[in-house]
């Protein structure tokens, strides 16, 4: 349980001050995020999905693009599924693209391209949950709703003094009901959520919070007892299942064969090499001899070599990928479905997986080639 509790009077006025404190300090405060202020519940929708489990950094330039070639929920909604997918690549947790585009032909055909107003109606979207529902309603509507990102948690925690672990059902419920407190004691949410957001991100960060100046300080419970470095504390992290993937990088004449990912695992509707998983680590060509991805007569390979490995972890998996590279010498006997072959220079139309997509430009380096 919490070390912090205080009679209600004192409570009323420590959630007074933390949140005028909040405002007061971002009122000088400019990311230059081109989504803060924003109104536009499309735009406010799409910067949220984009930046989930994303940098922000690395995220605008996705925003900028979105923004620029889908400027509203109507003309995201008419794109062509493989268009939105290769503007989205390298951003990974394709599951959220999907959900994207479902969500953009909903509002547009079944809504009139207009955005539910109320949270509830929100979070019946596909792809919209509680955080998502909570930004849209808070900033688009004014919803007296609190916004609660990794940021908040993280400031809540230390302020209050929350020892429970953030990402359990009382953590979660102590943080929740102190957000709601706070929010409460204002007449704009939408300048506390942004604000609370703004201080986890400058101000009270994961590493080297800055509490010399913290606005904060002197009423800080994670402060005042030396647990900054240690709140917000977290349940023990769950083993990442690792997989082990055999890429077949066959090439022929400049084309290259591929396919796209139908089942529905990781990188649906994503395009990939042809590929065998393994059980266990790769060894050598020989100990999956049984196993090719794509049968090929041996007169056909003009070279066959033992290429690069590289690895990608994701939320529950790491990706550990070895590749092969043949060369044929005749190629039309391997264009049956669901293979085809694209041309080298056609590459940069269609939408890899990251760890595809590293190798794809270390192999146009090592040729000479762009990509």
């Amino acid at each position: 349980m919490s070390r912090f509790t205080i009679a209600l009077d004192k409570t009323r006025n420590a959630y007074k001050f933390f949140s005028e404190s909040l405002l007061g300090w971002d009122e000088h405060i400019d990311r230059g995020m081109p989504w803060q202020g924003e109104k536009d519940p499309y735009k406010i929708w799409l910067s949220e999905i984009l930046l989930q489990q994303t940098r922000v950094q690395q995220g605008l330039s996705y925003y900028l693009n979105f923004v620029e070639a889908y400027p509203t929920v109507q003309d995201l909604a008419k794109a062509e599924d493989d268009e939105v997918f290769r503007l989205w690549q390298g951003l990974g947790y394709y599951s959220r693209c999907r959900n994207l585009l479902h969500t953009a032909r909903f509002i547009t055909n079944e809504l009139d391209g207009v955005f539910p107003h109320s949270y509830d109606e929100l979070l019946k979207l596909k792809g919209i949950g509680t955080y998502t529902a909570a930004a849209i309603s808070s900033f688009a509507f004014g919803d007296l709703r609190p916004v609660i990102d990794g940021n908040v948690l993280r400031v809540i925690s230390r302020f209050f003094g929350i020892e429970d672990p953030i990402d359990t059902k009382s953590g979660r419920n102590a943080i929740s009901k102190l957000t709601k407190s706070c929010i409460e004691i204002t007449d704009n949410s939408a300048a506390y959520n942004q604000a609370i957001m703004n201080f986890g991100a400058i101000q009270c960060t994961p590493k080297f919070p800055k509490c010399s100046n913290c606005p904060l300080v002197n009423y800080c419970k994670a402060y005042q007892l030396n647990l900054v470095s240690q709140i917000p504390i977290k349940s023990k992290k769950i083993k990442k299942r690792e997989r082990y993937f055999v890429y077949f990088n066959i090439e022929s004449n400049e084309h290259i064969l591929i396919k796209k990912r139908t089942d529905r695992d990781i990188w649906q509707n994503l395009y990939e090499l042809p590929m065998t998983e393994l059980s266990t680590p790769f060894r050598n060509l020989e100990s999956i001899s049984e196993n090719w991805a794509i049968p090929i007569r041996k007169e056909l390979i003009e070279s066959l070599n033992i290429s690069t490995t590289f690895k990608q972890n994701l939320t529950h998996q790491k990706i550990i990928a070895t590749y092969v590279d043949i060369s044929l010498i005749e190629s039309n006997e391997l264009a049956t479905k669901p293979y085809f072959w694209v041309s080298k220079s056609e590459l940069d139309q269609y939408a890899f997986p990251k760890i595809i997509l590293d190798f794809l430009k270390v192999r146009a380096r090592q040729l000479g080639i762009s990509y």
